[in-house]
């Protein structure tokens, strides 16, 4: 049988040692991609050290904020919390479990971006039948094509990781991304982060967990919307199968990279903190076409949200002008898992999206009042288009004629 370093054959390998190190240092850590990206994950969310168990008393605090915030939501929303009857558990966890339940979570995305890579048997790393013939017909392409289809599944479980775990260092809660979670999840709140922040701040510790409850409940009850829920996941699983792959690009990237970097953590980031670039992804111009209502969607759950919150925050909080603007300046602030996030995802949470979200919800208000902008979550015909996002006005008309 051919191994990595052995030339001749059919192995794609042959005279890349480079690749054959990366193949043996994955194939060490045993057990699937997913299992890969889980231990680089928690590595990552951890710093590699161990982790203390959430402080029984900010985890009794945390729940019993928790049942309070409940009954605010739903009180001021009118949305339920239990859809279907649901059990509703709200759990305070540790960075580690976060990564955990997030990866899981955030798999099928990834899965279906990598059915999509692989859709066309036969060009390189799946690429779509229509790419370029003769790049397809290059030796030197096709080669480094055959290799990327082989470690894709590898590549994108730990760029997976990777992501999860940097984001994991910064959630206070499950929605740190505005995402659908499966049906009947945990709602979690990351203890350490939150005490972490509020340290950083001099935030009154408890005031913070209070307002972290009520941003995740806030968030729950809007992405458990069955249309609004089904809305944005069918827009995401449309935007990820639309990537298109450019081998030499993966050439480029690869490009005099060591191997032996990939014992360190840093090295690791540095390998995976750039998927497009590592497995030679470029956006499509259907992607560039689907951008702008993933911005509409997110930005007017982004508003709803931010509205409600400024509404709950003055009812229940003595500080809520400082908390409010620390929170929503920590939100813009983007480190590497950000950027991935906009690149892979199509997620792109700038100050400006928020601000279009803002104007719009406001818009609402000042013209049909909190009645008018309950109608928003109505059905999935009252949904905002891209032009109305703009324009509360336009909505606001048209909605008037969508049956109740």
């Amino acid at each position: 049988m051919t191994t990595p370093e052995q030339p001749g054959g059919d192995n794609p390998f042959a005279g890349l040692p480079f690749f054959g190190d990366l193949m043996r240092m994955m194939n060490s850590q045993g057990g699937s991609p997913w299992d890969a990206a889980t231990q680089l994950a928690v590595s990552i969310a951890t710093g590699g050290t161990s982790e203390a168990n959430v402080d029984p008393g900010a985890r009794i605090e945390l729940e019993e904020f928790a049942r309070i915030a409940e009954m605010h939501v739903e009180a001021v929303t009118g949305l339920t919390l239990r859809p279907g009857g649901r059990e509703l558990r709200i759990v305070p966890v540790t960075r580690s479990l976060w990564a955990q339940q997030a990866l899981r979570d955030y798999r099928p995305l990834f899965e279906k971006l990598s059915a999509s890579l692989n859709q066309a048997p036969g060009s390189p790393f799946g690429a779509p039948a229509d790419l370029d013939a003769g790049a397809a017909a290059d030796p030197m392409t096709a080669m480094f094509g055959g290799i990327m289809k082989m470690m894709a599944p590898l590549m994108l479980g730990m760029t997976a990781g990777s992501m999860v775990g940097h984001l994991a260092e910064k959630a206070l809660g499950t929605y740190h991304l505005p995402l659908p979670r499966p049906e009947g999840a945990d709602v979690q709140l990351v203890a350490p982060n939150i005490d972490g922040f509020a340290a950083e701040w001099e935030i009154d510790p408890r005031e913070l967990r209070l307002w972290v409850c009520l941003s995740e409940l806030v968030h729950h009850a809007v992405l458990s919307i069955p249309h609004v829920r089904e809305r944005l996941t069918s827009l995401l699983d449309q935007f990820m199968v639309g990537f298109r792959t450019d081998p030499a690009a993966i050439e480029q990237a690869l490009g005099g990279f060591d191997p032996s970097s990939l014992t360190d953590p840093e090295g690791m980031r540095k390998l995976f903190g750039d998927p497009t670039a590592l497995l030679g992804m470029i956006r499509s111009p259907a992607q560039e076409a689907l951008l702008p209502s993933i911005e509409a969607l997110v930005a007017a759950i982004a508003g709803y949200v931010d509205h409600t919150m400024d509404e709950l925050a003055q009812r229940l909080l003595g500080s809520a002008a400082r908390l409010t603007e620390a929170l929503r300046r920590r939100r813009v602030e983007a480190g590497d898992a950000d950027r991935f996030v906009e690149r892979l995802l199509g997620l792109e949470l700038t100050q400006a999206v928020y601000d279009r979200g803002s104007a719009f919800v406001d818009g609402v208000v000042e013209r049909a009042g909190r009645d008018g902008l309950a109608r928003l979550w109505e059905q999935a015909e009252t949904l905002p288009t891209v032009a109305e996002l703009q324009a509360p006005g336009l909505w606001l008309a048209r909605i008037e004629f969508v049956e109740r």
